[in-house]
């Protein structure tokens, strides 16, 4: 085990041949203060392979997982795994002393009903330090945390954009999210849905009512909200045009106030006012752009907020947080 006062903490990939453990390995491989120490794949019973992608930038061959082979050798895991490899291979790694980074939806959902609704293979107990790892938001408590559930990358998006309004009571009502994903967001596994054929010049709603990651949102907004994502034919990013109602009397000024107060100390959420921001912005970044509009001398108010769903929305979230976890600078290995 690695034991320099976590100066340079050994991070282990679980789940490295999808598109965000591709992503994780990419950042990881030449993250300044963290040593890449070993990628695995989602099974036990993968073959060993190597990653054309990461040529020269990361030259190790991704093994079949195995949750002894990590205990003692790493300091940290995170994990990109389907929800029910997660909700086992998750607590096991607690308990074999690592800190764990989750990027499925196992950890995210605080409500046991909810959560065996959404993610049934989520065990009716969380490791002791389980915490929702929203970087901007829960700062102190992922600086602690044992394992950490990385937001979905559409809440992630929503909850930048609204949070910080809802905390200051300057929203009344339910919050509508009007969400557009390009078709990684869907995962590495094709579908019908997924199909080139079925998604070039293309625009499809899906998931109303159903979708988990409204459960989410409203976990953390504690209050209603109409979630509507679509694909959308472009291979990273997403967009969410996102509507609410200001109490009576509050200003455009307070808005702008509320935001840039919330984010002074956040190096990865970009504030662009009436400048609304595009995917093309954040595309293989870990920013996430929010602007808006308030309606002029009415309470509508409409934000737009954008992030590339690989980076700021698993991979790059995740190792944000493992910054924070470690004492690391924040922006270490993503910018």
């Amino acid at each position: 085990m690695h034991h320099e006062a976590f100066s340079r903490p050994v991070v282990a990939v679980v789940g490295a041949t999808g598109y965000a453990g591709q992503e994780l390995v990419r950042l990881l491989a030449r993250h300044p203060a963290a040593t890449l120490g070993v990628a695995m794949a989602s099974s036990a019973t993968d073959e060993p392979r190597r990653l054309p992608r990461l040529r020269r930038l990361w030259d190790g061959e991704v093994r079949p997982l195995s949750v002894d082979g990590l205990a003692g050798r790493v300091d940290a895991a995170v994990l990109a795994l389907p929800d029910a490899a997660a909700a086992k291979v998750g607590p096991a790694l607690v308990r074999a002393g690592l800190r764990v980074f989750d990027l499925s939806g196992a950890f995210r959902l605080r409500d046991r009903g909810s959560r065996a609704g959404h993610y049934p293979e989520s065990p009716a107990d969380w490791p002791e330090g389980t915490v929702y790892g929203l970087s901007e938001l829960n700062r102190k408590a992922v600086a602690t945390a044992r394992l950490v559930a990385c937001p979905g990358c559409y809440p992630t998006a929503a909850l930048l954009a609204t949070a910080p309004l809802a905390r200051a009571d300057l929203i009344e009502g339910d919050v509508i999210v009007d969400a557009k994903s390009g078709l990684s967001g869907a995962g590495k596994t094709p579908s019908e849905r997924t199909h080139f054929s079925e998604n070039h010049g293309s625009v499809a709603a899906y998931g109303l009512f159903t979708h988990r990651h409204t459960a989410e949102i409203e976990q953390e907004l504690r209050r209603e909200v109409t979630f509507v994502p679509h694909l959308v034919p472009l291979d990273r990013g997403i967009l969410e045009t996102i509507y609410v109602r200001v109490r009576p009397g509050v200003t455009a000024a307070q808005v702008a106030d509320t935001f840039e107060a919330a984010y002074r100390d956040a190096p990865f959420v970009r504030l662009t006012g009436d400048h609304l921001p595009e995917i093309k912005h954040v595309a293989h970044t870990n920013f996430c752009d929010v602007g808006w509009r308030l309606e002029p001398g009415g309470r509508r108010l409409v934000l737009v907020a954008c992030l590339d769903n690989l980076v700021k929305g698993a991979a790059g979230q995740a190792i944000q947080n493992l910054n924070v976890a470690f004492g690391l600078d924040e922006r270490a290995g993503l910018l």
